[in-house]
């Protein structure tokens, strides 16, 4: 009787250490699972370190770097979560838009000291549509096919919050564009040719960052504090798929992390050049389509699996949220960095193609999320543009 007890109360401990913290166990059913498959991927981290240091083909280098970086930014991820569900809804909010886009930023900061400033310039506008449209258009078509899930409704006014000052930020990034193709030497072509523009550009682009940048602090302010209710509809669920990590274990693996996407990224583009003629692409597509997608594809699974779970909050939240933190956060400071790393300023002077995708990308998630309801077809239509963009960025 006594034993029985025992193994009762064992079993009950057991059976509370999951609620709010759910450790899994690492076999062969959580590298299945949504979460941890892009874990399945570590080898290639060795893979692409050893290819490096012995002088492989770079298109291997990079193939396998890019794999690499995939779950290191899983990583990342994870223990941002982690570190964010140990300190509140106010600072666990911040810290996930702050490393939301870590590894996209690392993969940039290294391609911008290598000075490939039109790598750096399409793989922004890449993850802008990739989320907007990969993401978003993914997660409308699998959340809206799954029975039971014909139409998905999610807060209106959140979402066209956030898709608007998505467009206002691209009116603000476009506009020193403007100012090249009407009073400078025009666009930039499609190829490897490094640009200097003259001084009035590259500072008009400073200060457009700066603008930028406080008005990403003062869309902090309105979603984490004087309307968090508004853009955290789920915060009762915060937590529900921790992995029950320690605020310790969380630094650490964040740092780990870290230095792995850092490593990853070195490699990543120290190889785009060589592998992407080798290969027979263009530095423009690597740019706007591999390395835009490959930075964040565990978040991007995530937007999808809360789409079939019918959480479209959380879904438009993170594709749109994602975008916008990529044109008022991630390019500002990249522009700001560029009058320090590498070898002269990074204008935001996008050529023509860039513009019009990012153009054509964001108005349809405006028009797509104003009525605050979406179905498998809108989904399709999305998915559809994505597809036309990456055609013609793959012939350009």
């Amino acid at each position: 009787m006594t034993a029985r007890k025992k193994t009762s109360k064992r079993k009950a401990s057991r059976g509370r250490a999951p609620r709010g913290s759910g450790a899994p166990e690492v076999n062969l059913s959580f590298f299945a699972s949504a979460h941890g498959w892009p874990y399945l991927l570590v080898p290639f981290i060795v893979i692409a370190i050893v290819l490096e240091l012995n002088h492989a083909a770079p298109a291997l280098v990079f193939a396998a770097s890019a794999l690499g970086v995939i779950p290191t930014a899983a990583l990342m991820g994870r223990a941002t979560e982690e570190l964010a569900a140990k300190s509140g809804p106010g600072l666990g909010g911040l810290l996930n838009v702050t490393f939301g886009n870590a590894p996209e930023l690392i993969i940039a900061l290294f391609a911008l000291a290598a000075g490939l400033h039109e790598v750096v310039k399409a793989s922004l506008i890449g993850s802008i549509l990739g989320n907007v449209l990969l993401v978003m258009g993914a997660s409308m078509l699998f959340g809206g096919l799954k029975k039971g899930q014909s139409v998905q409704r999610f807060d209106r006014t959140a979402a066209s919050a956030q898709s608007l000052m998505l467009l206002l930020a691209l009116a603000a990034l476009v506009m020193p564009a403007v100012y090249e193709l009407v009073d400078g030497q025009g666009l930039p072509a499609i190829g490897p040719d490094r640009i200097r523009y003259d001084s009035t550009v590259e500072g008009l682009s400073l200060v457009v960052a700066v603008v930028l940048i406080v008005t990403y602090v003062a869309g902090l302010l309105f979603s984490l504090k004087t309307h968090k209710d508004l853009f955290n509809p789920h915060s009762d669920d915060a937590g529900h798929d921790s992995w029950g990590w320690s605020v310790r274990q969380s630094v650490i693996a964040l740092a780990v992390a870290g230095i792995a996407v850092g490593g990853m990224s070195e490699i990543l583009v120290g190889s785009i050049s060589e592998a992407s003629e080798a290969i027979g692409i263009s530095e423009f597509f690597v740019g706007v389509i591999i390395v835009a997608i490959v930075g964040n594809a565990a978040e991007h699974w995530v937007a999808v699996l809360f789409a079939i779970k019918n959480k479209m909050d959380l879904s438009v939240n993170i594709s749109i949220g994602s975008s916008a933190q990529i044109a008022l956060f991630v390019a500002p400071v990249l522009v700001i960095c560029s009058f320090f790393i590498g070898p002269f300023p990074m204008p935001l002077v996008f050529n023509g193609f860039e513009i019009a995708a990012a153009i054509l990308a964001i108005l349809a998630a405006f028009q797509v999320t104003s009525e605050g309801e979406s179905n498998w077809f809108e989904g399709a239509q999305l998915l559809a543009l994505y597809v036309v963009l990456a055609a013609v960025f793959f012939v350009a």
